[in-house]
């Protein structure tokens, strides 16, 4: 399993950005996904996940109606649109999968055993 996030970059706050997570080795029927982000001196946090086999995606409370997480089967890619983006968004986004992950631990990072590199998400005026 490879996983590449892409998509990152500099915008204003209240602007918008399309993460991309081009997934290769991964059946997405199989696989949950996951998108984590991790500020300056912070831990890493939850941002979004989807398990399409239990017809789930969740978000974390901070992001809910900014940040929509899609999948594009033919692409094998991963997506994750952040709008309305607050200076307190600004982070490395990572996304992650794992084959074997449960509803109840979608949102936990250390359930997760394959991450890509990061994409830098940075907010400012």
């Amino acid at each position: 399993v490879q996983l590449q996030a892409s998509g990152g970059g500099l915008v204003q706050p209240g602007g918008s950005l399309r993460l991309s997570c081009a997934a290769s080795g991964v059946t997405f029927s199989r696989y949950a996904m996951g998108w984590f982000r991790q500020a300056p001196e912070k831990g890493r946090e939850f941002v979004a996940a989807i398990k399409r086999s239990s017809g789930t995606t969740r978000y974390a409370d901070s992001v809910k109606g900014r940040f929509t997480m899609s999948i594009d089967n033919a692409k094998n890619t991963v997506y994750l649109q952040v709008n309305s983006l607050k200076p307190e968004d600004a982070a490395i986004y990572y996304c992650a999968a794992d084959e074997s992950i449960i509803m109840s631990s979608l949102a936990v990072e250390n359930q997760y055993t394959y991450w890509g590199q990061g994409t830098q998400v940075t907010v400012s005026s």
